[in-house]
């Protein structure tokens, strides 16, 4: 675990030019819409990823009757609307607040929480991240600063197993042994380390500090990495803000990056107490209508009645008693999810591209289909055009729509410029996701 890395000593980076935004950030929310070719797209934030089945059972209603009759995942562990017309906003806006979905029309932006989704399932963690989660969205809907926090902000509650401490998150907690938790902002390689009864109060404390450095430098910083002045500095920073709030925190130098997170695999997974959790992921991130009904079906009737959506376009359902998780987890399959890890879509994810995208340059779906996997090595991501909309955080296999085909990349470095030969799709993919760049 993270937590029980050296120290070390080497010295930090030299910070990187400050960006400088001229506008606020144009991500879509639960009630400020955006338009696509496909109609309005509305985004769900869904802290730590936990739905009720009443709440789930409310976003598949919005999305029979305003939208295109799906769900569709990101990579935050939200839930994406489209298909709406523009004027649905206010409809919208009651089945959230009715369903428990909008406690804060406000902040309603501002609650990017992702959580290990396998806390408290498998004997993993040192900490309940859940309760962490619950706390934070508390502080965040109850904090008049933190409804300026921009929509690509993020939170990352890790329980010590290191699956989501390395999402790339501005602001991270992860769990230590001993009743503690680390605190990391951004990038930096100092962390700080707070007792865990204050690990909610010390995010949104990080939080505070950013917004007040992004007004100070007046940059129009969305995230913590774009702030001037060097990760150390701001670090610094929160340490002072923690001691003013009567927080104690020790500084602690991690000795190497943090892992880049990965996801529960898909499959059942059994608790020290027998009881078992199922996990699955939507093919390309996209749920049909009759998956998600069988999903809070078997959530009500079989598991916990939660449903855990992760960062890594899956769900997870707990709460199952192990005679009954093989069949469900059979049912989930031939409905057509994700249940193994052997599954050709497996670690396969997409923008939405044509035709719901007026910037993309490829139906890449369609695409994507014609390159089946088997499962195994680097996930891959295609994408429409360079900006490269929803893509993961971490290493991982870049398609990327260009005017003369697609380029294909690992890590940076380009193993294809003009891959335009669906016949060769197949094997030009599966030989970048084994390729030696990715061991």
């Amino acid at each position: 675990m993270l937590a029980a890395m050296p120290h070390s000593s080497a010295p930090p980076p030299p910070p990187e030019p400050a960006v400088r935004r001229d506008r606020g950030d144009a991500c879509p929310g639960s009630l400020r819409l955006h338009t696509a070719d496909d109609g309005a797209l509305a985004r769900v934030r869904i802290p730590a990823g936990v739905l009720t089945v009443p709440q789930a059972r409310a976003l598949l209603d919005v999305a029979l009757r305003l939208g295109d009759g799906a769900l569709h995942l990101t990579s935050r562990g939200n839930v994406q609307l489209r298909g709406l017309a523009q004027d649905h906003g206010q409809e919208l806006a009651g089945v959230f607040a009715d369903a428990g979905l909008l406690p804060s029309v406000r902040h309603e932006r501002a609650r990017n929480v992702v959580a290990s989704p396998l806390c408290g399932l498998d004997g993993r963690g040192t900490a309940d991240v859940q309760g962490w989660a619950r706390e934070l969205d508390a502080l965040l809907c109850g904090c008049e600063a933190a409804a300026g926090l921009s929509g690509r902000f993020l939170f990352a509650l890790d329980d010590g197993r290191c699956d989501v401490a390395g999402l790339g998150a501005d602001v991270t907690l992860i769990a230590s042994p001993g009743d503690g938790a680390l605190l990391c902002t951004g990038g930096a390689p100092e962390m700080l380390a707070v007792p865990a009864e204050h690990a909610a109060r010390s995010a949104l404390l990080a939080a505070e500090t950013f917004l007040s450095a992004a007004r100070d430098a007046g940059t129009g910083a969305w995230r913590v990495a774009e702030l001037p002045g060097g990760a150390a500095a701001f670090v610094r920073a929160v340490a002072e803000r923690l001691a003013a709030a009567g927080i104690p925190a020790a500084a602690r130098d991690r000795a190497e990056p943090l892992p880049s997170g990965t996801g529960p695999a898909p499959g059942t997974v059994t608790a020290p107490d027998g009881r078992a959790a199922l996990s699955v992921e939507a093919p390309l991130g996209l749920i049909t209508s009759a998956q998600w009904r069988l999903l809070t079906d078997t959530a009500l009737h079989d598991g916990g009645g939660e449903l855990r959506l992760t960062p890594w376009r899956g769900v997870v359902l707990p709460g199952l008693g192990p005679d009954t998780a093989d069949a469900r987890l059979a049912g989930l399959s031939a409905a057509g999810l994700i249940t193994g890890p052997d599954s050709p879509w497996h670690g396969v994810g997409a923008c939405i591209g044509r035709p719901g995208c007026a910037k993309s340059l490829a139906d890449v779906r369609a695409d994507a289909a014609l390159a089946p996997g088997t499962g195994r090595g680097l996930p891959v991501y295609w994408s429409g055009c360079a900006r490269r909309c929803g893509h993961p955080h971490g290493d991982r296999v870049d398609v990327v729509a260009t005017a003369a085909g697609y380029e294909v990349s690992v890590r940076g470095e380009r193993l294809h410029d003009t891959m335009n030969d669906p016949s060769e799709f197949a094997a030009t993919v599966a030989e970048a996701r084994t390729t030696p760049l990715t061991q």
